[in-house]
């Protein structure tokens, strides 16, 4: 294969672009006008997608014809139907081609790859004759949105992935409106191909090569060498200056001497160490000053070190190194977690080092100014996102061929198998990994054709509940206020409807009004003695229920309503002196969580979110139905079983579950707008 491929390219078969704006309709008439009868128009198709699967047919050796032959037989009736054959169709040949383009050497640097995969998505936009209008105006800058982005460059993992695509695509087209252009593409894949080569250098080198000779690591970031700053190392007291390398397997440490390195000191992050990697703040002498640290901790340490990246302005260079590290440890515990070995584990350690190969060619390029490297990541992504564990189950049942075979059969409807190329071997082509891969055919894939794949529905899905999640935090950050005193005013008047029902019990108790105080003492007597105690204590979620579906039924269509606040008098700053000697900024982050929660309540209490009501009207109905009709033993012993058998071995992993669901809730819930209203005080002013 890899000598038919290399004949292509001397003969010039790759060579199917032009420099003109016309290029796709002088290629689409040498198509009509060929004898050949690997050269036919498809009616179904417009000219761009003819175009495409011509060379596709011309990748695979395989003609046209053929190729439409094998799509009819392998795919289901659902994705062969009228309104999605053209698009499911140039998806087959596509990730059928792709494969076999990128084992052609040094392809990343050939333009004629490039130009081939950034017309696939072109083509994506336009795959039906009747898009022919827009395919007329495709030249050399034409741009592609999104959505072809996401569907055909994670079928190249050195590209992009399923679960980061998104964020990359974001990243690119970031100066040009959320449209990428050709040039920006061009620079990305020749930013992949050089940051492959420097990989390929350093992993080939003799550094480290004593230590890493057992478990074949590769090399994958490096810091702190002669030409650049070097990193400190704080271990206590102590700070030495050295290099620090990252492998798949571990980080290297070795300090700085005059002429030489010392003996570079290990840090694994393939073992379960409990290993803990944070940001921290570093400075001379202990002092904590700059954040420019990452801390490193685990049980094989007596205590945690702190790299330090010095950097003149910000903090880039730190976020770099705490986002790669936490990728190669987060892809090792996920590997764990799903007991996977042998080509499964390869595989996974592939994604994450393809992960990395493009954050340093984005890092490269230096297209976007404040950028967040974990966003590119797909384990550090995992672990953010809302649902990540969801994403991460996926990932394994596309790790495991046996249940991926099950389960995308079934999803994609076809027969065969449509798969795009594993990391794995994109990682052999490439040459950071030896060739025996290529014989092993290993078979995993992130995209089938014509549906998304269950990997893409769970990363789908979780971006979706991302959005819910960060519009209700933007109303959490909007709602805090600043002072202790104005977030005392704020509590007080979240909590006026319940201290004024707590100063009438009070006064009942207080026998302040005698004729009050004897019905209440009466009232509760009777029930106390008739045995309607579970009743009356489950009246009040039943009377919360009711309130709820009412306010529902009022408030529906409603906006929120703000919740007015008076605010204290500003205070001198010999109150502002006491208040921060006092700890005071502690106690006002407290009282700032404790508003939250009661502005949420308040947006569950008077349904302005109604999926979120609904969901507490059920949980209340329920609980209040357990209370009035189970047995106090019964109930008892529920809550005593609940609570002793939360963390035994047969729930932990579902409490974690729970746990994590309920918080994923609960931080999609928007809290309640609050006004500070000043009008009064302007007026006495």
């Amino acid at each position: 294969m890899m000598e038919i491929l290399e004949g292509l390219v001397k003969e010039g078969s790759f060579n199917w672009t032009g420099n003109n704006e016309n290029s796709f309709d002088k290629e689409f008439e040498e198509m009509g006008r060929s004898p050949s009868g690997k050269r036919k128009s498809i009616p179904e198709l417009s000219s761009v997608a003819n175009v495409i699967i011509c060379r596709c047919s011309r990748v695979l050796d395989i003609s046209m014809d053929d190729l439409q032959t094998s799509f009819n037989e392998e795919a289901a009736d659902p994705i062969k139907q009228p309104s999605c054959y053209a698009r499911n169709f140039l998806e087959y040949c596509c990730f059928r081609a792709l494969p076999v383009s990128t084992q052609v050497a040094g392809h990343l640097a050939d333009y004629n790859f490039r130009r081939l995969t950034f017309d696939m998505m072109l083509a994506w936009e336009s795959p039906a004759a009747s898009n022919e209008s827009s395919v007329k105006l495709i030249d050399e800058e034409s741009t592609v949105g999104m959505d072809s982005f996401s569907r055909i460059a994670p079928a190249v993992p050195i590209i992009a992935d399923v679960i980061t695509c998104t964020n990359l695509f974001n990243v690119l087209a970031d100066s040009t409106s959320g449209r990428l252009y050709f040039s920006t593409y061009e620079n990305y894949l020749g930013a992949l191909d050089r940051v492959t080569k420097n990989m390929k250098n350093d992993s080939e080198s003799s550094h480290l090569s004593s230590l890493r000779l057992d478990r074949k690591e590769r090399i994958l970031d490096m810091d702190g060498t002669l030409r650049k700053m070097p990193v400190l190392e704080h271990i206590g007291m102590s700070i030495w200056p050295g290099r620090l390398t990252l492998t798949d397997h571990a980080l290297y440490f070795e300090t700085l001497r005059v002429v030489n390195y010392d003996k570079p000191q290990v840090y694994d992050l393939e073992d379960d160490l409990k290993q803990v990697v944070k940001p921290d703040l570093t400075g001379p002498l202990g002092a904590r000053l700059f954040d420019k640290g990452v801390m490193y901790n685990s049980i094989s340490l007596s205590e945690p070190i702190i790299l330090e990246f010095p950097e003149l302005t910000g903090r880039s260079r730190r976020d770099h190194w705490l986002a790669v590290i936490r990728e190669i440890l987060y892809a090792h515990d996920f590997i764990r977690k799903f007991n996977l070995s042998g080509l499964n584990k390869e595989e996974t350690l592939s994604k994450a080092v393809l992960g990395i190969l493009r954050l340093q060619a984005i890092d490269e390029m230096n297209c976007v100014d404040s950028l967040q490297p974990d966003s590119l990541l797909m384990f550090n992504v995992s672990d953010q996102l809302p649902g990540g564990d969801l994403i991460l189950e996926a990932l394994a049942k596309v790790a495991n061929t046996e249940t991926r075979d099950k389960n995308y059969d079934s999803q994609s409807g076809s027969k065969g198998r449509m798969y795009s190329l594993p990391s794995l071997m994109i990682l052999s082509n490439l040459g950071l990994v030896s060739n025996d891969v290529n014989e092993t055919k290993l078979l995993v894939g992130e995209l089938v054709v014509g549906k998304p794949s269950y990997l893409e529905k769970a990363v789908e899905k979780s971006r979706s509940k991302l959005k819910n999640t960060e519009s209700a935090k933007a109303t959490v950050d909007s709602v805090k206020v600043d002072g202790i005193d104005t977030n005392i005013a704020v509590m007080k008047e979240l909590l006026y409807p319940i201290t004024e029902i707590g100063k009438h019990l009070s006064n009942i108790l207080s026998w302040n009004e005698p004729i009050s105080s004897l019905v209440f003492c009466f009232a509760s007597s009777c029930i106390i003695w008739s045995g309607f105690v579970r009743i009356a204590f489950a009246s009040i979620p039943f009377l919360l229920v009711i309130f709820m579906v009412l306010t529902r039924c009022c408030n529906c269509g409603k906006s929120m309503v703000e919740v007015k606040v008076k605010p204290p008098p500003p205070m001198n700053a010999m109150e502002q002196l006491i208040a921060l000697k006092t700890g005071i900024s502690q106690l006002e982050q407290f009282i700032q969580d404790v508003n939250i929660f009661l502005l949420k309540s308040r947006v569950l209490l008077l349904s302005v979110l109604p999926q979120a009501t609904d969901k507490v009207v059920l949980v209340l109905a329920l609980f209040a139905s357990s209370i009035a009709f189970l047995p106090i033993k019964v109930l008892l012993s529920c809550v005593f079983l609940e609570i002793s058998t939360r963390y035994s071995p047969p729930r932990k992993s579902s409490t974690t579950r729970f746990k994590r669901r309920l918080k994923e809730w609960w931080f999609s819930i928007p809290a309640a707008p609050v006004l500070l209203d000043r009008s009064d005080e302007d007026k006495n002013k």
